[in-house]
């Protein structure tokens, strides 16, 4: 399951005989021709490659007959649709809306195209793009999990997010509820790059609870989708958008899922792929952990810390995370997760009610929820005004995290 450091290129439509472009930005006519090729109805991804393969451009395509695109495999009802040019009123309201939202348009050949994605077996004729596009060639690392993590899942998201992203790693994942959530947000903290793939257009937000992190992501990452502006987050989408997460990626990261998860199947990709499969080994009581741990059965890479991770990438993005991490352990004097070498949080606290912030600190875990009635019961010396006081300055200090119900866990 190991990715070679300069991957061979597959020959496979749309991609092999495809010429490179030029590194001027599109012009706006030819990210139109690009826009309505998008648009044809039906046409899809694999048929655009071929044309492309056959036509080299866009234009080359639009400018041909019917019976010329039926002769490139094409039915004879989409070839009429594909030389009327239908789609070009869509691709006028699509470059508009593009204008709208700041958003940019990534080909099929260009030299913007990350190169890892370009080597699949369907890569997407165009990306839509809001963010800075340099992070596509970055070295960047896939995690993904369930929509409906435990607070173990949530924890190990974030903490390993977190260091890989110090680490010099870009966190790519789909902005979903749960651990995509965890990962990107975690990655943004340490103050590292992450990139969000959408099942939906780039000016569209989904889950609703995410527009902050979407506004982060857009000004501090990268936001990335196949489908057209506006495009709503249909299901059928997701597993589409789940191959460009593991094929931007030089590996997969699995915090959390069931056996027949979205996660599951990014995974199965990424193994197609040629991508390293990692997996956080789960509770096997637990139904969130079933994903992973039969991943790791099959072959996938035990992860236990930001390590584990690191020495199975391609021996040149080790040697770049190696300058990286010489660089910041000269500067901070730290490696990720080193909690020996960390400050202690609780020393943070200041005033009357430390020892009590400390108490309440060391009754909470990372890894499972605590209820408040069960802090107070366990904390009997303690009136109960004084615990929440404390759980309320441990939040505000970032040490303290409160699930819904009136739950608190340690932030790891």
């Amino acid at each position: 399951m190991s990715l070679s450091a300069n991957p061979p290129q597959p020959v496979q439509p749309g991609v092999a005989s495809l010429p490179v472009a030029t590194a001027a930005p599109l012009t706006d006519d030819e990210e139109l021709y690009w826009l309505a090729l998008r648009m044809v109805p039906g046409l899809g991804t694999r048929r655009s490659g071929i044309l492309l393969e056959r036509f080299r451009t866009p234009q080359a395509i639009f400018r041909a007959s019917a019976s010329e695109l039926e002769d490139a495999g094409l039915n004879g009802g989409l070839a009429r649709s594909v030389s009327s040019g239908c789609s070009f009123e869509e691709a006028a309201a699509q470059q508009n809306k593009m204008k709208t939202a700041g958003a940019s348009l990534i080909t099929l050949g260009s030299p913007g195209y990350p190169e890892l994605l370009q080597s699949i077996f369907d890569p997407p004729p165009i990306l839509f793009a809001r963010g800075n596009r340099e992070l596509l060639h970055s070295i960047c690392l896939g995690l993904v999990g369930t929509r409906r993590p435990t607070a173990y899942g949530i924890a190990a998201s974030e903490r390993l997010a977190g260091d890989l992203a110090r680490a010099g790693l870009t966190i790519v994942s789909g902005m979903a509820r749960g651990i995509d959530t965890a990962a990107h947000k975690a990655a943004l903290a340490a103050e590292g790059n992450t990139v969000a793939v959408l099942g939906c257009g780039v000016d569209v937000v989904y889950p609703s609870e995410n527009r902050k992190l979407a506004s982060e992501i857009a000004a501090r990452g990268l936001i990335v989708s196949e489908f057209p502006m506006g495009s709503t987050a249909f299901p059928q989408n997701f597993p589409i958008r789940n191959r460009i997460i593991s094929g931007l990626s030089s590996g997969l990261l699995v915090v959390e899922g069931a056996q027949y998860s979205g996660s599951s199947i990014t995974a199965r990709l990424a193994m197609d792929q040629g991508r390293e499969v990692f997996a956080v080994p789960g509770n096997i009581t637990s139904q969130m952990s079933w994903g992973p741990n039969l991943l790791i059965k099959q072959g996938a890479k035990l992860v236990q810390d930001w390590n584990d991770v690191v020495v199975d990438l391609p021996p040149a993005a080790q040697r770049r995370l190696i300058d990286a991490g010489r660089q910041r352990i000269l500067n901070q004097g730290l490696t990720p997760g080193d909690e020996s070498s960390a400050p202690n949080p609780a020393s943070q606290l200041t005033g009357p009610n430390q020892r009590i912030a400390q108490q309440v600190l060391s009754g909470l875990k990372p890894d499972s929820a605590v209820h408040l009635d069960t802090l107070v019961e366990t904390m009997e010396e303690i009136p109960p005004s004084e615990i929440i006081a404390a759980l309320f300055e441990l939040e505000m200090l970032g040490m303290v995290r409160q699930l819904p119900g009136r739950n608190f866990v340690k932030v790891w």
